[in-house]
């Protein structure tokens, strides 16, 4: 059977290592993992798998993780992952939807690695960590001691190999691929879902060199009325003659996300609009500027700030967030912010989704760049010009 990896095993390695040194910091001796990022990135596990309770296991005193899902994934988990047989664990499709809970066929697993009185941690905070599976391991492992591990591998995940910034950039030229297919399509009169639809093809289609996947959310077609709405859905309306557009679009390589947001004018916007975009392209490339090894990413968003403010405004949200890995529903890694406070040191490897989107009281903008840290100050992921887009 043909192996779809995308890192050496040597990678690999390296990560589940990473983690445990974390585990033993905190004292941790079973880790259970629910987030789908988490799962690919510690042993390359890739399916559409995660609406039913999935789960990687990492202990102290067993060399590789254990994945864990239902039994018609375990094929996948063969094919997308390194795992030896025996640490690939399926539960009957009983388990399904029933009464039964899967998490009793995870406490076994836990239970053969020493788990009935461990120290296990869990994702708290996760996506795919619900009430009812803390509550069910639980009463399935009631001499265990549980703590919130949340966000412990995410933290590592921060910083990226060279190998995982290879594929970032070829997300990012998939994002530039589907930036251009849009602009191309957006005309009066071509309804908002064809222009959806286009985009769509281009994210599954690539480039010539390479394909995309699917991203952690729809694109973002706020148009209109809509352009103050920093995450509207398009209908199937066409076009008027003059109006705003705010695209936010995903390529997605290998799981890997890069996002792109540009404004698209259809029509000659006010003079006003044109000042505005003006505005916050020189406040983003004041923030990329900024961008250095040892700075925090407080420092980052400060000179953005004061260069914007320098013009009369403010942005109310944080000015962007870490970005790598990512599963529905959000790319964001929930790590460092670039916001003010914020004080987590940049370091190389880190990548990042500057949005310095403004959604005022009647018009928005929304002018974007992804960028991977370097040893001297930013790399940008997305080449489509920083500037507004007229049709």
């Amino acid at each position: 059977m043909k192996k779809e990896l995308h890192f050496e095993r040597a990678e690999f390695a390296a990560r589940v290592a990473a983690v445990k040194s974390e585990m033993g910091r905190r004292g941790i001796d079973i880790l259970l993992l629910s987030e789908p990022a988490n799962h690919n990135y510690l042993t390359g596990y890739n399916a559409y798998s995660f609406y039913t309770p999935q789960m990687v296991i990492v202990a102290l005193n067993h060399d590789e993780p254990i994945w864990i899902g239902r039994f018609m994934d375990r094929i996948s988990a063969l094919m997308t992952t390194y795992l030896t047989d025996e640490n690939i664990r399926a539960y009957s499709d009983r388990y399904v939807q029933s009464a039964l809970s899967p998490y009793d066929f995870v406490a076994d697993v836990a239970k053969e690695l020493g788990g009935e009185k461990a120290r296990i941690g869990v994702e708290m905070g996760g996506y795919y960590y619900s009430a009812r599976a803390h509550a069910d391991l639980v009463r399935a492992l009631p001499l265990a001691q549980f703590v919130d591990a949340d966000v412990l591998v995410n933290w590592i995940r921060i910083v990226k190999s060279p190998a995982e910034i290879s594929i970032m950039r070829q997300a990012g030229r998939i994002a530039d691929a589907m930036m251009e297919r849009a602009i191309d399509t957006i005309e009066p009169g071509v309804r908002e879902c064809d222009v959806a639809a286009a985009v769509y093809h281009q994210m599954m289609s690539g480039t010539p060199e390479f394909g995309g996947a699917y991203a952690c959310t729809p694109p973002y077609l706020c148009i209109g009325e809509r352009q103050i709405a920093p995450h509207a859905a398009w209908t199937d309306e066409p076009l008027p003659a003059s109006t705003t557009i705010n695209l936010e679009l995903f390529g997605n390589r290998h799981r890997y996300q890069v996002n792109l947001s540009r404004s698209i004018s259809v029509g000659k916007p006010a003079s006003s609009y044109y000042k505005l975009a003006d505005v916050v392209v020189e406040a983003l490339n004041a923030g990329l500027e900024s961008v250095r090894p040892g700075r925090t990413c407080s420092e980052v968003e400060d000179a953005f700030r004061h260069t914007l403010a320098r013009h009369g405004f403010e942005k109310e949200a944080r000015l962007g967030y870490s970005i790598g890995v990512g599963f529905p529903p959000a790319v964001g890694e929930r790590t460092a912010s670039l916001r003010k406070g914020d004080q987590t040191l940049l370091r190389p490897g880190m990548v990042f989704h500057m949005m310095p989107g403004l959604w005022l009281d009647d018009v928005g903008i929304t002018i974007t760049q992804s960028f991977a840290v370097t040893d001297r100050g930013h790399e940008p992921l997305t080449s489509t010009p920083r500037k507004l887009f007229v049709k």
